[in-house]
């Protein structure tokens, strides 16, 4: 998705419209039969609905990876949080930017969860 979305920056706008183009790549994608798995920060929850919205029932599910901050940081290879400290990238969320946590995700995965329990819960809900 890197080529989908390359002249985007980190501003509202630019994050709205990459999770719109996103997910009409993902509706297409699932019209033609596939699976799709796309993982992306989707910081603002009206983005969200819209995107679901555009699924039939039961075709999206929206999973949560609960990190904090802080852990993000220091996960952080390409070193973004730090320039968005030093105001060298504006617009980056949870720095300068919000970032609105899912009320309602069909699954949540801890950060701090093994990667063996966070796969099994999501082939769990997915075997509904």
């Amino acid at each position: 998705m890197k080529l989908l979305s390359k002249d985007l920056g980190f501003s509202d706008e630019d994050r709205k419209e990459n999770l719109r183009r996103v997910a009409e790549v993902s509706k297409l994608m699932v019209d033609a039969g596939l699976i799709v798995i796309a993982a992306f920060i989707s910081p603002f929850k009206s983005e969200r609905k819209k995107a679901r919205d555009l699924f039939a029932k039961g075709e999206f599910v929206e999973v949560f990876v609960n990190t904090p901050l802080s852990i993000a940081k220091k996960r952080d290879v390409k070193g973004l949080y730090k320039r968005a400290r030093a105001l060298q990238v504006k617009n980056f969320t949870g720095i300068t930017s919000e970032y609105e946590i899912p009320i309602y995700p069909e699954v949540v995965i801890d950060f701090n969860e093994p990667l063996d329990a966070s796969v099994e819960k999501l082939i769990k809900y997915l075997q509904f």
